[in-house]
């Protein structure tokens, strides 16, 4: 007659394999999150750079219309420093079915780049449109 041995507890806890396997999807959801976060910091530059050009634009526009408020014809462009960074800005003033009202409108670009405005903006102004 053989002796019975004990009955051993249900083993509890990670095997090794388990272990490796939780740190690998954790790796891989860290790489995720962190290409995340990088992609966020880049959107949020450009969307800075995108807001101070629009900012620039309402400038231009609101000092062209205190200079000269019915300008003249024509296209200028200029450039101007503006939160710490080198702007190029385009001004082109159109005549409009009304004679009394021009329109006028502003791109702002980058010093490095004039292949696409980082904003646009159209203004009107005018003598009294009263007849």
């Amino acid at each position: 007659m053989r002796a019975e041995r004990p009955a051993r507890p249900p083993a509890t806890g990670f095997t090794l394999l388990e272990v490796l396997i939780g740190l690998a999807v954790l790796a891989l959801a860290l790489v995720a999150l962190t290409r995340t976060a990088a992609s966020q910091v880049a959107d949020f530059a450009a969307l800075r750079e995108r807001t101070y050009a629009g900012w620039l634009a309402a400038d231009v526009l609101a000092q062209t219309r205190l200079a000269t408020p019915f300008p003249p014809l024509g296209k200028s462009d200029g450039r101007r420093r503006y939160a710490d960074r080198d702007w190029r800005y385009e001004l082109v003033v159109q005549s409009t079915p009304l004679p009394t009202l021009r329109r006028i409108e502003v791109r702002v670009y980058a010093e490095a780049d004039r292949s696409a405005p980082l904003a646009e903006l159209t203004g009107f102004g005018g003598r009294e449109l009263s007849p």
